[in-house]
């Protein structure tokens, strides 16, 4: 008697269901985490096209991925727990994004990856080699294609010399109404708040990074 033939298991509607569902809101969720990190390194974007487009885009799409797995979790009782996991991977994201400290790694990364690079400007600074060359800015230094990228906004570093030596900025952001954030080279022992773009009004971030270095924010 011949054997029966072997039974070719398929996957139903529902496991693929599911795991498109588990593909749309990781993919989702990882854009939007990679948006939350990496925010800054858009500096050289124009500022009007990433507050304006961007961000509100990916927060739209994030909420929606989430509203849609919510619902999915009306179908737990009936067709499994498996349904509910687009809905965990949307609310973890939503706690990292609310808890960590996703800019701050980031930031962390761009200052010790570029530290030796950005010393050796300041020195040059320092010794008079490098000196402002922005016709309509007497504090600006555009460094160009040809020096290390070091600063956001076309690779510029903004100086201030002082009696107690020179402030070197360099940019990690700037946008709408003349915001910006960066790391502050100032000399030893000098106060980052003596720098001249926080004589109205002093720095709204002023972190300590390293010896004479800081991140501030205006």
């Amino acid at each position: 008697m011949a054997g029966s033939a072997p039974k070719v298991m398929m996957a139903g509607p529902e496991t693929a269901s599911v795991s498109a569902g588990v593909l749309a809101a990781a993919t989702v969720s990882l854009v939007t985490l990679s948006i939350a990190t990496f925010e800054l390194s858009m500096a050289d974007w124009p500022s009007g096209f990433v507050l304006m487009v961007i961000l509100p885009l990916a927060a739209l799409l994030f909420f929606a991925c989430g509203l849609w797995s919510a619902t999915q979790l009306l179908r737990v009782r009936k067709d499994g727990v498996r349904f509910a996991i687009p809905f965990l991977i949307c609310a973890l994201t939503l706690l990292a994004l609310v808890y960590a400290p996703l800019q701050q790694i980031y930031l962390q990364r761009d200052f010790w990856a570029r530290h030796a690079d950005r010393e050796r400007i300041v020195a040059r600074v320092e010794n008079g080699e490098l000196i402002p060359n922005v016709d309509d800015n007497k504090n600006l230094i555009a460094l160009g294609e040809r020096e290390p990228y070091v600063s956001a906004g076309g690779n510029d570093i903004v100086i201030d010399d002082r009696d107690d030596g020179v402030y070197v900025l360099f940019l990690t952001s700037h946008g709408l109404r003349h915001y910006f954030s960066g790391f502050l080279r100032v000399p030893p022992g000098g106060d980052p708040k003596k720098f001249f773009e926080f004589s109205d009004k002093p720095p709204s971030r002023l972190v300590p990074y390293d010896k004479d270095w800081y991140f501030v924010a205006n």
